[in-house]
């Protein structure tokens, strides 16, 4: 799900699941605009729906589906301006169990994408046209989402692909640096977050790590800290000023200045399952998969509630991560999609 002041869109499945549909609804009456559907049958663990979060800038929306289908689309209408599948484009030969989850990257005027090829494992395209800028040999994606920081001195890409940890230049897609963990057989779903210049990582086999890089933006692989007891398999943790706050089967609240110390933890029966959560300086809004919303305080030195509701009712799974524009907040549950307003 993606947001502006104007918009809302979202993802679904449609013509007994064999193709993806994007929806943009009116943010201020939730009344449905537009519709876009590709057809793009398959079968895959945990249903077939889109996992990518709609990327929208300027005028356009980017959209990428479970089974590679990408897309530009223009934000007002939902008309095609260009459109691929990834797989078939760079010829994929491998089988993800869970479909393509990276959420499409725009940096420095080049769409970051990872189609997991042998020749292409990631992709820069030109997001007017979708013109090949650059492409790098690798190995069959990750689950998890890229991100674009300043390490070392060097602007560049980070993320996973199928079994190892990398960065590649944003300028040409070469790759710069490459980390194979101690514990084989992540998912590798969990997005890695910089600390300023520091980068954290966190995985159900691997736990909780820092690293510091060299000059020339050389990854040093040698974790400066380490935490086993974090280890979410999908869940991404959030940073907030010296914290950091994931969970996995508990609620965890870690120093990351200091040594990934647990601050305190929580075994609210909330946080026993996945959870996405986003943050201010002083507070946590957390997601439980039943639909509640929990808010707990940030700043204290062991867990506080300060209130929760039930957003969706009825809800089995919500696992997509909601939207903010300003005071207002948009959740997408597997039968409805509601906006509340946080002031």
């Amino acid at each position: 799900m993606a947001a502006t002041s104007d918009v809302v869109l979202f993802s679904d499945r449609i013509l007994n699941d064999t193709a993806d549909e994007w929806k943009c609804l009116s943010a201020a009456t939730g009344k449905e605009l537009w519709t876009h559907s590709d057809l793009c049958g398959g079968n895959l663990d945990y249903g077939n729906s889109p996992r990518a979060t709609p990327l929208i800038h300027g005028d356009h929306v980017y959209t990428f589906g479970a089974f590679g289908h990408l897309a530009c689309l223009k934000l007002k209408t939902g008309d095609a301006v260009w459109e691929m599948n990834l797989r078939v484009e760079f010829d994929s030969k491998d089988e993800p169990k869970w479909g393509a989850c990276s959420s499409p990257l725009l940096v420095e005027g080049k769409l970051i994408v990872n189609p997991g090829a042998k020749d292409a494992s990631l992709v820069a395209l030109n997001p007017m046209n979708g013109k090949v800028l650059w492409k790098t040999p690798g190995k069959p994606a990750g689950y998890g989402s890229l991100i674009a920081a300043k390490f070392g001195g060097v602007h560049q890409i980070v993320g996973h692909d199928t079994d190892t940890l990398g960065g590649w230049d944003v300028a040409t897609g070469k790759r710069l640096w490459t980390l194979k963990p101690p514990t084989p057989n992540d998912f590798n779903v969990p997005t890695p977050i910089d600390l300023g210049g520091r980068l954290l990582v966190t995985t159900e086999n691997n736990g909780t790590r820092i690293y510091h890089f060299r000059d020339g933006g050389i990854l040093d692989p040698k974790p400066v800290a380490t935490n086993k007891r974090l280890a979410p398999d999908t869940h991404s943790p959030i940073v907030i000023g010296d914290r950091v706050f994931g969970v996995w089967r508990r609620l965890y609240c870690l120093n990351h200045k200091d040594s990934l110390k647990i601050e305190w933890e929580s075994d609210s029966p909330a946080f026993t399952k996945y959870v996405a959560m986003v943050g201010s300086d002083r507070r946590v809004l957390a997601f439980s998969l039943e639909g509640e919303a929990i808010l707990f305080d940030a700043t204290g030195s062991e867990y506080r509630e300060l209130g929760r509701a039930r957003i969706i009712s009825n809800e089995k799974g919500l696992y997509s991560h909601p939207a903010f524009v300003g005071k207002r907040m948009y959740v997408r549950g597997s039968s409805a999609i509601v906006a509340l307003e946080l002031g």
